[in-house]
């Protein structure tokens, strides 16, 4: 196993020092091989130390500009720093350059979302569902997108699957809750509503939504 290799596991482990110890002693076994740089900028973006990583994936790129994986991780960094058009424009980047995963696509598509852009985002996550098709968040952003842009009937397909892939997942359940509620189907939103508030039974949206149809249900 190389030292890429090696660290990578180590980041697994959560063994961050070692990790990072890793990725030098590769770093300087092949100063010119951008992994080592991307993976070494991982692990310093995985402890808080954002600005060094940014460094550490510049330094990747300027080796090899089609290093797409340095462009993704950049991406990442500015999305948590709610920098999205610059995160818009790495996730671009990475996918231009020939990046074509799951997780790029949903990435561009959530900063999408965050810009205010669902219908242009639902391509990204939409293609991120065929990719990652038994990843239950991107079936549920996926749900989410659909839904705000009135796809009633697809969303709540989007929704049922990833509920079958996570049924635990609270916010989904809640979710379709609300998308039958559209439909007037009353029965089906109140047992979603029920079932989100068995798993998270401080969900105040769940709570308020199963006292509104229970209460049509009175009238």
């Amino acid at each position: 196993m190389d030292k890429n290799q090696t660290g990578i596991e180590l980041m697994k482990e959560g063994k961050w020092e070692e990790a990072a110890k890793t990725f030098a002693e590769a770093i300087e076994a092949q100063p010119e091989d951008p992994v080592a740089y991307i993976n070494f900028g991982n692990v310093l973006t995985a402890v808080g130390d954002t600005e060094r990583a940014m460094t550490f994936y510049d330094k990747a790129i300027s080796i090899d500009e089609n290093a797409t994986a340095a462009y993704y991780s950049k991406g990442s960094v500015y999305y948590d720093n709610q920098h999205f058009e610059d995160a818009k424009n790495m996730f671009e980047l990475a996918m231009k350059k020939g990046l074509d995963n799951g997780d790029n696509f949903f990435m561009l598509g959530m900063t999408l979302v965050q810009m205010g852009s669902n219908k242009l985002a639902l391509p990204y996550l939409q293609r991120s569902t065929e990719l990652l098709e038994n990843d239950a968040e991107a079936h549920f952003q996926y749900g989410l997108c659909l839904a705000r842009e009135a796809f009633i009937d697809e969303a709540i397909k989007a929704l049922e699957l990833a509920i079958s892939l996570d049924p635990q997942h609270a916010d989904a359940l809640y979710n379709l809750g609300v998308a039958y509620g559209y439909k007037e189907n009353g029965e089906k939103a109140l047992e979603m509503f029920n079932r989100a508030l068995e798993i998270q039974p401080d969900h105040l949206l769940a709570g308020h939504g199963k006292k509104l149809i229970e209460g049509q249900d009175l009238r």
